[in-house]
């Protein structure tokens, strides 16, 4: 992104909120028609993934440093609720701030070591940091309950409720990153990924705000790590296994990685296709492998970014025909 024209970025920002919005408006309105509660279920789970994603796309999409972490994250914010509701009977209304607190504080400590690091070595220390945690996890029979995962109390009863519980959580996500990004910080970070060396040569001060960045981003994953457990009711080593990162990878780059927009649109296209694929052979990861080299070779700016130029040539053909 050109930081010197911030008109440009801000009307590309708003058109990207608009369309945010209209998703959202249609989300809320799917429990009309929508009478299964499996169907329901999936919902849920998809804005759940849409939680991830686009707190991973703040990281990878605008700030250009590619962790693989997310899911580890969002693992580690699940079991925080629950170890605090296991071992210490912490009501929820002090476990779910932990779950972002908690890997807020950890992204903080792991991004002032690993973010002096670029390209490939973040990825691949990031990604040894999720085994680490999980193996930890896994192995902690004693203190995590291992494989068997803990129990987590239930914030709501009923499904319903909580399909507007986690659609309010992604309007507050989706509303805290256009604020961060109407912000100077979103424009140091897209100069970041642009160009560090020019971006720090601008007097940009390229570590804090790529920490920033990841403490942000890790705590939107942990935040919805929690939730997600309190729904599920239970937590599990399976939150932070590497496919379950490959699915959020998947869902930015199909949606449209660096847009507002792209991550919504990825993760309940992706997640309700995973469902349906389920039932022909559970080839879904071999599909979206696939689509993701495709997209990240012709289509970098995702399906937000083949609507954004369709109306766009629409438009121009309009004007030449008046």
């Amino acid at each position: 992104m050109n930081t010197r024209h911030p008109n440009l970025h801000s009307s590309k920002l708003r058109n990207e909120l608009w369309l945010s919005l209209v998703v959202l408006a249609v989300l809320a309105v799917l429990p009309a028609f929508v009478q299964s509660t499996y169907w329901l279920g999936v919902l849920i789970v998809s804005m759940y993934f849409a939680i991830i994603a686009s707190g991973w796309n703040l990281l990878a999409g605008y700030a250009g440093q590619f962790s693989l972490a997310p899911a580890a994250f969002a693992m580690l914010g699940g079991y925080s609720t629950a170890l605090l509701a296991y071992h210490l009977q912490a009501p929820l209304w002090i476990g779910l701030p932990m779950a972002a607190i908690i890997p807020g504080l950890v992204g903080l400590v792991l991004g002032r070591i690993v973010l002096r690091l670029s390209g490939a070595y973040l990825a691949l220390t990031t990604l040894s940091f999720a085994e680490i945690l999980r193996l930890v996890i896994y192995n902690s029979i004693d203190f995590t309950r291992g494989d068997q995962g803990l129990t987590v109390p239930s914030l709501l009863n009923d499904r319903t409720a909580y399909y507007y519980l986690f659609l309010a959580a992604l309007a507050l996500v989706v509303g805290l990153i256009y604020w961060l990004l109407r912000r100077p910080m979103g424009r140091f970070l897209q100069a970041i990924r642009d160009d560090e060396i020019g971006a720090a040569s601008r007097g940009v001060n390229v570590l804090r705000y790529k920490t920033l960045a990841f403490l942000i981003s890790c705590a939107i994953c942990g935040f919805a790590g929690g939730l997600y457990g309190t729904f599920a009711r239970l937590v599990s080593p399976e939150l932070g296994l590497i496919a379950q990162t490959g699915l959020v990878i998947a869902m930015v780059v199909i949606g449209g990685m660096g847009t507002l927009v792209g991550p919504l649109i990825g993760a309940l296209l992706v997640y309700t296709a995973s469902e349906v694929l389920r039932d022909v052979g559970n080839i879904q990861m071999i599909v979206f492998a696939f689509l993701v080299v495709v997209f990240a070779r012709y289509f970098r700016e995702g399906l937000w970014g083949l609507l954004r130029r369709s109306m766009l040539r629409r438009a121009v053909a309009h004007r030449k025909e008046a």
